[in-house]
């Protein structure tokens, strides 16, 4: 059946609408890690972000496994989770310049949902951590995410190489940063003020392209009705 010139003009204004919708969606489906900063001897606020569960099955676990270079990791309580910190042996025992030696690290963050969060809801986990003083900038820093649900599971552990196509299960990760005049200075408000004005902006910028892209859908709706009427209208007249 071929369609009417005014049909086919509004099919496709709203394919456009919805492929731009679809774009943004797709590139949300990763577990995600958003740092307050990035400098090398920074203290810093990584908020870990799941937004889905394995295939439609609710989520009832996230593990972040932590970088060796890093030995310390704080998380922050979230009602509804009960969280664990997973302690491994150093393979090298580190002075921590106070005259005591740490001989462990936090190698995992493991969090287990008191009731399963259902596929489509969203949710954050945030760490406090101080990003390695001794980092170069450029330096990736991956945190590998075991997401554990109902029914299976999904291992965000693979890595991002630049240049190649992205694969399907990659690992949150963070690129550092040069050292500025505030890393390691200590989780004050300096440090404080970074985090809820970077949280700010997020969610600011999340909001705004959601408005947007809302505004954008509805524009492309309204202009392919008003074609058709149009169109409709013509012929009437010419009638």
């Amino acid at each position: 059946m071929k369609l009417s010139t005014p049909v086919f003009a509004a099919t496709t204004l709203l394919g456009a609408g919805l492929l731009a919708l679809s774009a943004p969606l797709a590139a949300s489906a990763h577990v995600e890690v958003d740092p307050s900063s990035t400098a090398a001897g920074s203290y810093s606020l990584l908020t870990f972000s799941v937004g889905h569960g394995c295939e439609g099955s609710s989520t009832t676990g996230i593990t972040i496994d932590i970088p060796e270079s890093i030995t310390s990791v704080t998380p922050t309580v979230n009602p509804g989770w009960d969280i664990d910190k997973i302690a491994v042996d150093l393979a090298t025992p580190l002075d921590d310049g106070e005259g005591d030696t740490i001989t462990t690290r936090v190698g995992q963050v493991s969090y287990t949902a008191q009731a399963p969060l259902v596929d489509g809801l969203r949710t954050t986990f945030v760490l406090s951590l101080q990003i390695p003083a001794d980092a170069a900038a450029g330096d990736t820093l991956a945190f590998p995410v075991l997401q554990t649900c109902e029914v299976g599971e999904t291992n965000w552990s693979e890595a991002v190489v630049e240049g190649e196509e992205e694969p399907a299960h990659p690992a949150p990760s963070l690129i550092v940063t040069e050292a500025t005049a505030e890393s390691g200075h200590g989780h004050g408000s300096t440090d404080e003020a970074t985090a809820d004005d970077h949280e700010a902006a997020g969610a600011s910028t999340a909001t705004d392209d959601v408005i947007a892209r809302v505004l954008g859908i509805g524009g492309l709706v309204v202009g392919a009705v008003g074609l058709v009427v149009a169109i409709a209208s013509r012929r009437k007249n010419a009638a």
